[in-house]
């Protein structure tokens, strides 16, 4: 398995981002309100499998009192961190693409002002779960994998 490479989740983001700002020019005045709080979820999961990432390590490397963890566990963990990590990525690029629209409209039209909240913490709350998620990928390694001589 290769690591989700920080590239990627940019691209996916901006990608995102683009098309959406654009969606959200066409249709703003027909959108329903943005809640302040609607990305909020996503931060938490963010912060849930950073925990998890932090006990899979100490488990991964053995330390007293952990029990071993077996390989098909670590993989997993794996793979619902880089689908983490990327679906973080594409819904960051998703609330870019709402915040780049409202920010500069917020002194000016009331209902951005209101969804403005919206839109930079549910940006924040995406952004944490790409790092959290990355982070669970990370603490998945075993100790060969970070050996320097090691080929890649």
């Amino acid at each position: 398995m290769t690591a989700t490479r920080p590239r990627d989740l940019l691209v996916a983001a901006l990608v995102t981002a683009v098309v959406v700002n654009l969606a959200v020019r066409l249709t703003y005045g027909s959108l329903p309100a943005i809640p302040a709080f609607a990305g909020v979820t996503l931060g938490v999961l963010g912060v849930a499998e950073a925990i998890a990432g932090s006990a899979l390590r100490a488990r991964i490397e053995r330390r007293p009192g952990t029990t071993p963890v077996p390989p098909l566990v670590a993989a997993r963990a794996v793979l619902v961190a880089q689908a983490s990590a990327l679906g973080g990525a594409i819904v960051a690029g998703a609330w870019a693409g709402l915040a780049l629209h409202v920010l500069p409209r917020a002194a000016e039209v009331v209902a951005a002002a209101g969804d403005s909240a919206g839109a930079v913490i549910g940006l924040v709350c995406a952004l944490v779960l790409v790092g959290g998620a990355l982070w669970l990928e990370r603490c998945c390694r075993t100790p060969d994998d970070e050996r320097p001589d090691r080929a890649r």
